[in-house]
């Protein structure tokens, strides 16, 4: 039996070769490395879609690094998925089918790779190694939940091509070659730029460093749970205005009432064997002396009582003071149960906002509160806005975007008219005076001290 093989699209193969065409040509446009990395991290998800995009470098046999991830500009090298990344790349590198294109999936693993997989990637992953004329310059890694098919290892091939051209082509340096031709055609402008570039070395200028910060409430009131229990519904929305003493949400009543009926009945026993103690007193000698037990019964019962109720008066969660309502999604909260103590959400003045600056440890530099810093929104990035370093952290710390780093607080200098609670975008930090010199080589002496162990 003969079986029916529909004909490929042609409409959607001419949109993936004019895709592929486009791809490379913005490759082979790319100024620096880094710049190729971003497009072929990000931009390639335009031919076929994925989850995650790395591209690693090959230093050496055996040796290698992570150069960029898709969705981060900045690569966190002592991240632990970025080491479990590496030790992967490095496993594939190795095999003998590393050298053409092919599919990875977690069964194909050693033992210690394989743990981790499910927690850092979906279920299929995509070699594609990126080669120059005379050697291997790095690979592509591609992951998604769906396999991958022929038609897209036969684009990633293609690609591949295109991307090993223009970063060999960058390694090259064809325009530091034009530079050197014109450098020796002039003796005498050769010489005085030397002078001159020794002597801007000692130029004083501000030490900086730029870290992704957020617009965050100022001295923000934490609104907590008054009990143990189950959040049952909020009465107002995400960002929402509220005034002092208005009923934000209310846990669930239902075990506190039972609790409640529970110490009513055992309560309305309790006086019932009092009262006929009291009655039986006046003849009965042991009744009379069972009075005191039973009276001290009686209001331990009357207290649970008192205490359920109060507990049930405090299911109702209400605002301390007037502003805007800071929490998740309402619906996420529904059905959570809470613990007493637990954080539920903020209240705070829109009018009163800081920054909130999570500072990489590979760019920190010496900060001392009082110091100046720029902050650019993403949403208007050509408008800066002012702002004076108040806090810094002591040690680094995981942020929650998963960065190693020092978070720092920042009060903003117009009071009046404070960016938006939420707002994200990128803060410039300037430390103290040093030299151009030093300024330029910061990283490649430190990097060398580390080398050396000086």
């Amino acid at each position: 039996m003969v079986k029916h093989v529909p004909a490929p699209d042609l409409q959607s193969q001419l949109i993936d070769l004019s895709t592929l065409v486009q791809l490379i040509k913005r490759a082979r446009q790319a100024a620096t490395v880094q710049e190729l990395a971003f497009i072929i991290v990000n931009e390639t998800h335009s031919l076929f879609p994925y989850r995650q995009a790395a591209l690693g470098r090959e230093e050496g046999p055996g040796t290698g690094s992570i150069v960029a991830l898709s969705g981060t500009p900045v690569v966190e090298r002592n991240a632990p998925f970025t080491l479990w990344l590496s030790r992967l790349l490095k496993h594939v590198s190795a095999s003998a089918d590393a050298s053409k294109v092919m599919q990875v999936e977690a069964r194909s693993l050693p033992s210690h790779l394989q743990e981790d997989w499910t927690e850092w990637l979906p279920a299929y992953g995509l070699w594609v190694p990126l080669a120059g004329p005379d050697r291997r310059l790095g690979a592509l890694f591609l992951a998604r939940a769906e396999p991958w098919s022929e038609a897209d290892r036969h684009l990633a091939q293609e690609l591949a091509d295109g991307y090993g051209h223009a970063w060999n082509a960058l390694l090259r340096g064809r325009s530091r070659q034009a530079w050197f031709k014109v450098w020796h055609r002039r003796k005498g402008i050769q010489a005085a730029a030397v002078l001159l570039a020794i002597a801007a070395m000692w130029l004083p200028i501000h030490l900086s460093a730029l870290a992704p910060a957020e617009v965050t409430p100022f001295n923000p009131t934490i609104v907590r749970a008054p009990l143990d229990g189950v959040v049952d519904h909020f009465k107002v929305k995400p960002n929402e205005s509220v005034k002092e003493g208005q009923l934000i949400l209310e846990l669930d009543r239902r075990v506190i009432e039972n609790k409640l009926e529970v110490a009513d009945k055992a309560l309305a026993v309790a006086e019932a064997e009092y009262r006929q103690a009291a009655q039986q007193a006046l003849f009965d000698e042991k009744s009379r002396a069972q009075l005191a037990v039973l009276g001290g019964r009686a209001e331990q019962r009357r207290a649970d009582a008192q205490y359920a109720q109060s507990l049930l008066d405090r299911v109702h969660v209400t605002a301390t003071r007037s502003g805007i309502a800071i929490f998740d999604e309402a619906n996420d909260w529904i059905g959570r149960p809470v613990t007493i103590g637990e954080r539920l959400l903020e209240i705070a003045d829109p009018n009163q906002a800081e920054l909130e600056i999570w500072l990489p440890v590979a760019d920190a530099i010496t900060l001392r509160p009082g110091a100046i810093v720029e902050f650019f929104l993403n949403v208007a990035p050509d408008a800066p806005l002012r702002a004076t370093l108040r806090q810094t952290s002591y040690e680094a710390t995981m942020s929650p975007n998963g960065v190693f780093g020092y978070r720092l607080k920042a009060q903003l200098a117009d009071h009046q008219d404070p960016p938006r609670i939420g707002l994200r975008g990128t803060a410039k930090l300037y430390g103290e005076r040093v030299t151009l010199f030093y300024y330029l080589l910061r990283r490649p002496i430190a990097a060398a001290r580390q080398m050396v162990g000086l």
